[in-house]
């Protein structure tokens, strides 16, 4: 039986070669060729660039599982649904926040099995961190060439002063509506997962997400958290 664990150096050097290819493009000054996708959300080089890097890097693993990636041709759901492994991807979350050049995007890889992720990485490649977690073994952060297993915070609604972090592209009235329930609460803004990974290493402590989200948003910094 694959123990999930075993792949994580292979992941983590993924996300680490795709956040580079990501770095390389924001720090240019060229133009990072823009698009707006049916959706209108954008598309520029980076997510392509990224893409073909973790879609290239998966296959070459020992295990072949399926990949779903939102920079790819998703398959009808009358084949996906008799999969029971497959890879999600989101190769850069916050792509918004990159056009911007806020540094708030993330490389997502996760693994899922039979519903459920089960090994999820996650690159904050303007920060230099990478974060990642396996179904049981705890969440890790990689940072300054150390690790350190992370903790959420522990608290209660009724705390005041709570953190809770919201969308810098997606704050709507119900959110808004959401966060008046709590005690003097403060708000941080940021965008794409880093809001997960706040979460996890216990610098906030609640965030609502109201608004529709896709799966491979959430999927590898959610087994992180």
């Amino acid at each position: 039986m694959l123990n999930y664990q075993d792949l994580i150096p292979e992941l983590l050097e993924i996300a680490r070669k795709a956040g580079n290819a990501i770095l390389e493009i924001y720090h240019s000054d060229a133009d990072f060729g823009v698009e707006a996708k049916s959706d209108a959300s954008p598309l520029t080089r980076a997510d392509r660039a990224a893409n073909e890097i973790i879609c290239r890097g998966l296959e070459a693993l020992p295990v072949k599982y399926p990949i779903i990636s939102e920079e790819n041709k998703l398959l009808s759901f009358q084949e996906r649904q008799h999969w029971t492994q497959c890879w999600l991807v989101d190769p850069l979350d916050g792509t918004k926040e990159f056009i911007k050049r806020n540094g708030d995007f993330t490389v997502n890889i996760a693994l899922v099995e039979n519903g459920e992720v089960v090994v999820g990485v996650v690159g904050i490649p303007a920060q230099d961190e990478l974060y990642w977690a396996v179904k049981g073994k705890g969440a890790f952060l990689i940072k300054d060439k150390g690790e350190m297993q992370i903790e959420a915070a522990r608290f209660t609604q009724n705390t005041p002063g709570l953190n809770i972090v919201c969308s810098r592209s997606h704050l709507t009235p119900e959110t808004e509506a959401f966060i008046a329930k709590y005690d003097t609460p403060n708000l941080v803004s940021r965008g794409s997962a880093l809001k997960f990974l706040l979460l996890a290493k216990g610098e906030a402590h609640v965030y609502p997400r109201i608004a529709p989200t896709m799966e491979w948003d959430t999927a590898a910094a959610q087994i992180v958290l």
